[in-house]
């Protein structure tokens, strides 16, 4: 049997990570990951060929509308066979250099699933036993299928048959509006399927706020995605020739077909295999490991990270969730957790959605005074003339010095303008900080001192 100091299950974001910062600690160290291809969601299934595609719809979007400049491009359409062949050869780049840390020598690798038998025991499922001093359970999360009528007996695709679609389906029913769905959708009905969209809260993007979502839902009516919100399902069925799906909506029956059904009802912990309880790792009732800040779950010596741990499903939150325990475990001094008030959040429709730090509902929760300001993308510019009119700029900072708590972008290129605030929230500037620095016009950037600018004029005189 072998004996490691650390053991990270799963190769992904966060069990790559905590294995790389224990090796360089000096720690004898495992990777135990069993997947078919070595990589993780984020390369494989999720972020990486999601955001290719995104990028292709977005091309054919504005070639598609590209009269609004005074341009005429005739015969714009989407090759799938090419967009997916393009798709796998970037993505097989990115799994090709992940195999190679994996598989480097700098750790062991274990292709094969774990289950533990003990506390510090785990069985593979070549036959093989581990022991390991600490483990890192980063085995991420998996497709679920909440308790809907027919849902489980009906063929659905999953986002992982999407992001694998070589030809174009006439026409889709997506159940769910969360990022994965709103993301997905948008880039369907972009390379030119009928898309409907079913939703059960007010909402779609619920997380968010819901003035920015309501910029992202008109985006989607005006493209012309069917899209319905507050729903209550009823059932779901398939057939040879396609999907039905039946669901209440402002006090009737409403029942919508289309040749594809798409399941983005959420994910959930993977986490079932493990047979934690051997081992007295505590779960939620979805499977979900309780940690504390330092990644600790119920059984001090094993952490987890990423979104088998969560709160947040987001890939630098992973890594930092797993470079952390990776230290913790060594016993390195003087750290600290995970800054949940520097938490940065986006998402790729568009127009794009994101968000950094604390933001009005976290504050008036926790009753905190604060001042905030906003300034929509149709009065800017460099918008304007770019015809990315969706959406505005809002600015969170607390009243007597203007110190930045938080950010809210939703637009044209949200995603890159929001690091504009990173570094400010991280040093804990103030407004007055950031209007100190040059911004150049005209840019997209330049934005965000309106807002930052109207804070100022509230406060009192420096």
């Amino acid at each position: 049997m072998k004996t490691y100091d650390f053991i990270c299950l799963g190769g992904g974001s966060a069990g790559f990570n905590a294995a790389r910062v224990a090796t360089g600690l000096g720690r004898k160290v495992a990777v135990v990951d069993g997947a078919r291809q070595l990589g993780g969601l984020c390369i494989l299934r999720g972020c990486m060929p999601s955001k290719t595609l995104l990028y292709a719809a977005e091309i054919l979007h504005h070639a598609r509308h590209a009269d609004r400049f005074g341009l005429q491009v005739t015969g714009a359409r989407a090759d799938m066979r090419a967009v997916h062949a393009r798709k796998q050869r970037i993505i097989a780049d990115f799994a090709r250099y992940r195999e190679q840390a994996l598989t480097g020598g700098k750790f062991d690798l274990h292709r094969a699933h774990a289950r533990f038998i003990d506390a510090h025991t785990v069985e593979l499922s070549d036959g093989q036993r581990l022991r390991a001093k600490h483990f890192l359970i980063g085995t991420g999360s998996k497709v679920s299928v909440p308790p809907v009528p027919g849902l489980r007996e009906a063929k659905t695709w999953t986002s992982d048959d999407v992001l694998d679609l070589d030809f174009l389906p006439k026409s889709v029913l997506v159940l769910g509006g969360g990022i994965v769905a709103c993301e997905l959708a948008q880039y369907l009905r972009r390379m030119g399927s009928e898309v409907t969209l079913v939703q059960r809260s007010p909402n779609i993007l619920r997380d968010h706020s819901d003035a920015a979502s309501a910029v992202v839902q008109q985006a989607f009516r005006d493209e012309g995605i069917e899209l319905f919100t507050a729903t209550q399902l009823q059932s779901v069925a398939t057939d040879r020739r396609g999907a039905t799906v039946k669901f209440r909506h402002r006090g009737r029956l409403v029942t919508r077909r289309a040749a594809h059904l798409f399941n983005a009802l959420g994910r959930e912990p993977n986490t079932a295999g493990l047979n934690l309880a051997a081992a007295g790792v505590k779960t939620r009732p979805d499977g979900q490991i309780l940690i504390n800040r330092w990644q600790q779950s119920s059984a001090a010596h094993i952490y987890a990270a990423g979104d088998c741990s969560g709160p947040h499903e987001i890939v630098h939150i992973a890594i930092a969730q797993g470079e952390l325990a990776a230290r913790h475990a060594a016993g390195v001094k003087r750290l600290k957790p995970v800054d949940w008030s520097l938490l940065l959040n986006i998402v790729f429709t568009d127009p794009q959605l994101a968000t950094i730090g604390q933001l009005e509902r976290d504050l008036d929760a926790a009753g905190v005074r604060y001042l905030t300001a906003s300034y929509p993308f149709n009065d800017h510019g460099k918008s304007i003339l770019m015809e990315a009119n969706y959406g505005y700029v809002k600015v969170i900072a607390e009243p007597k010095r203007g110190r930045l708590l938080g950010a809210e972008i939703v637009g044209k290129d949200a995603g890159e303008l929001i690091h504009a605030f990173s570094t400010p929230l991280a040093l804990r500037a103030t407004v007055h900080d950031m209007l100190r620095a040059p911004w150049y016009h005209p840019t997209l950037a330049e934005i965000v001192t309106y807002p930052l600018e109207e804070i100022a004029g509230q406060m009192p005189r420096q």
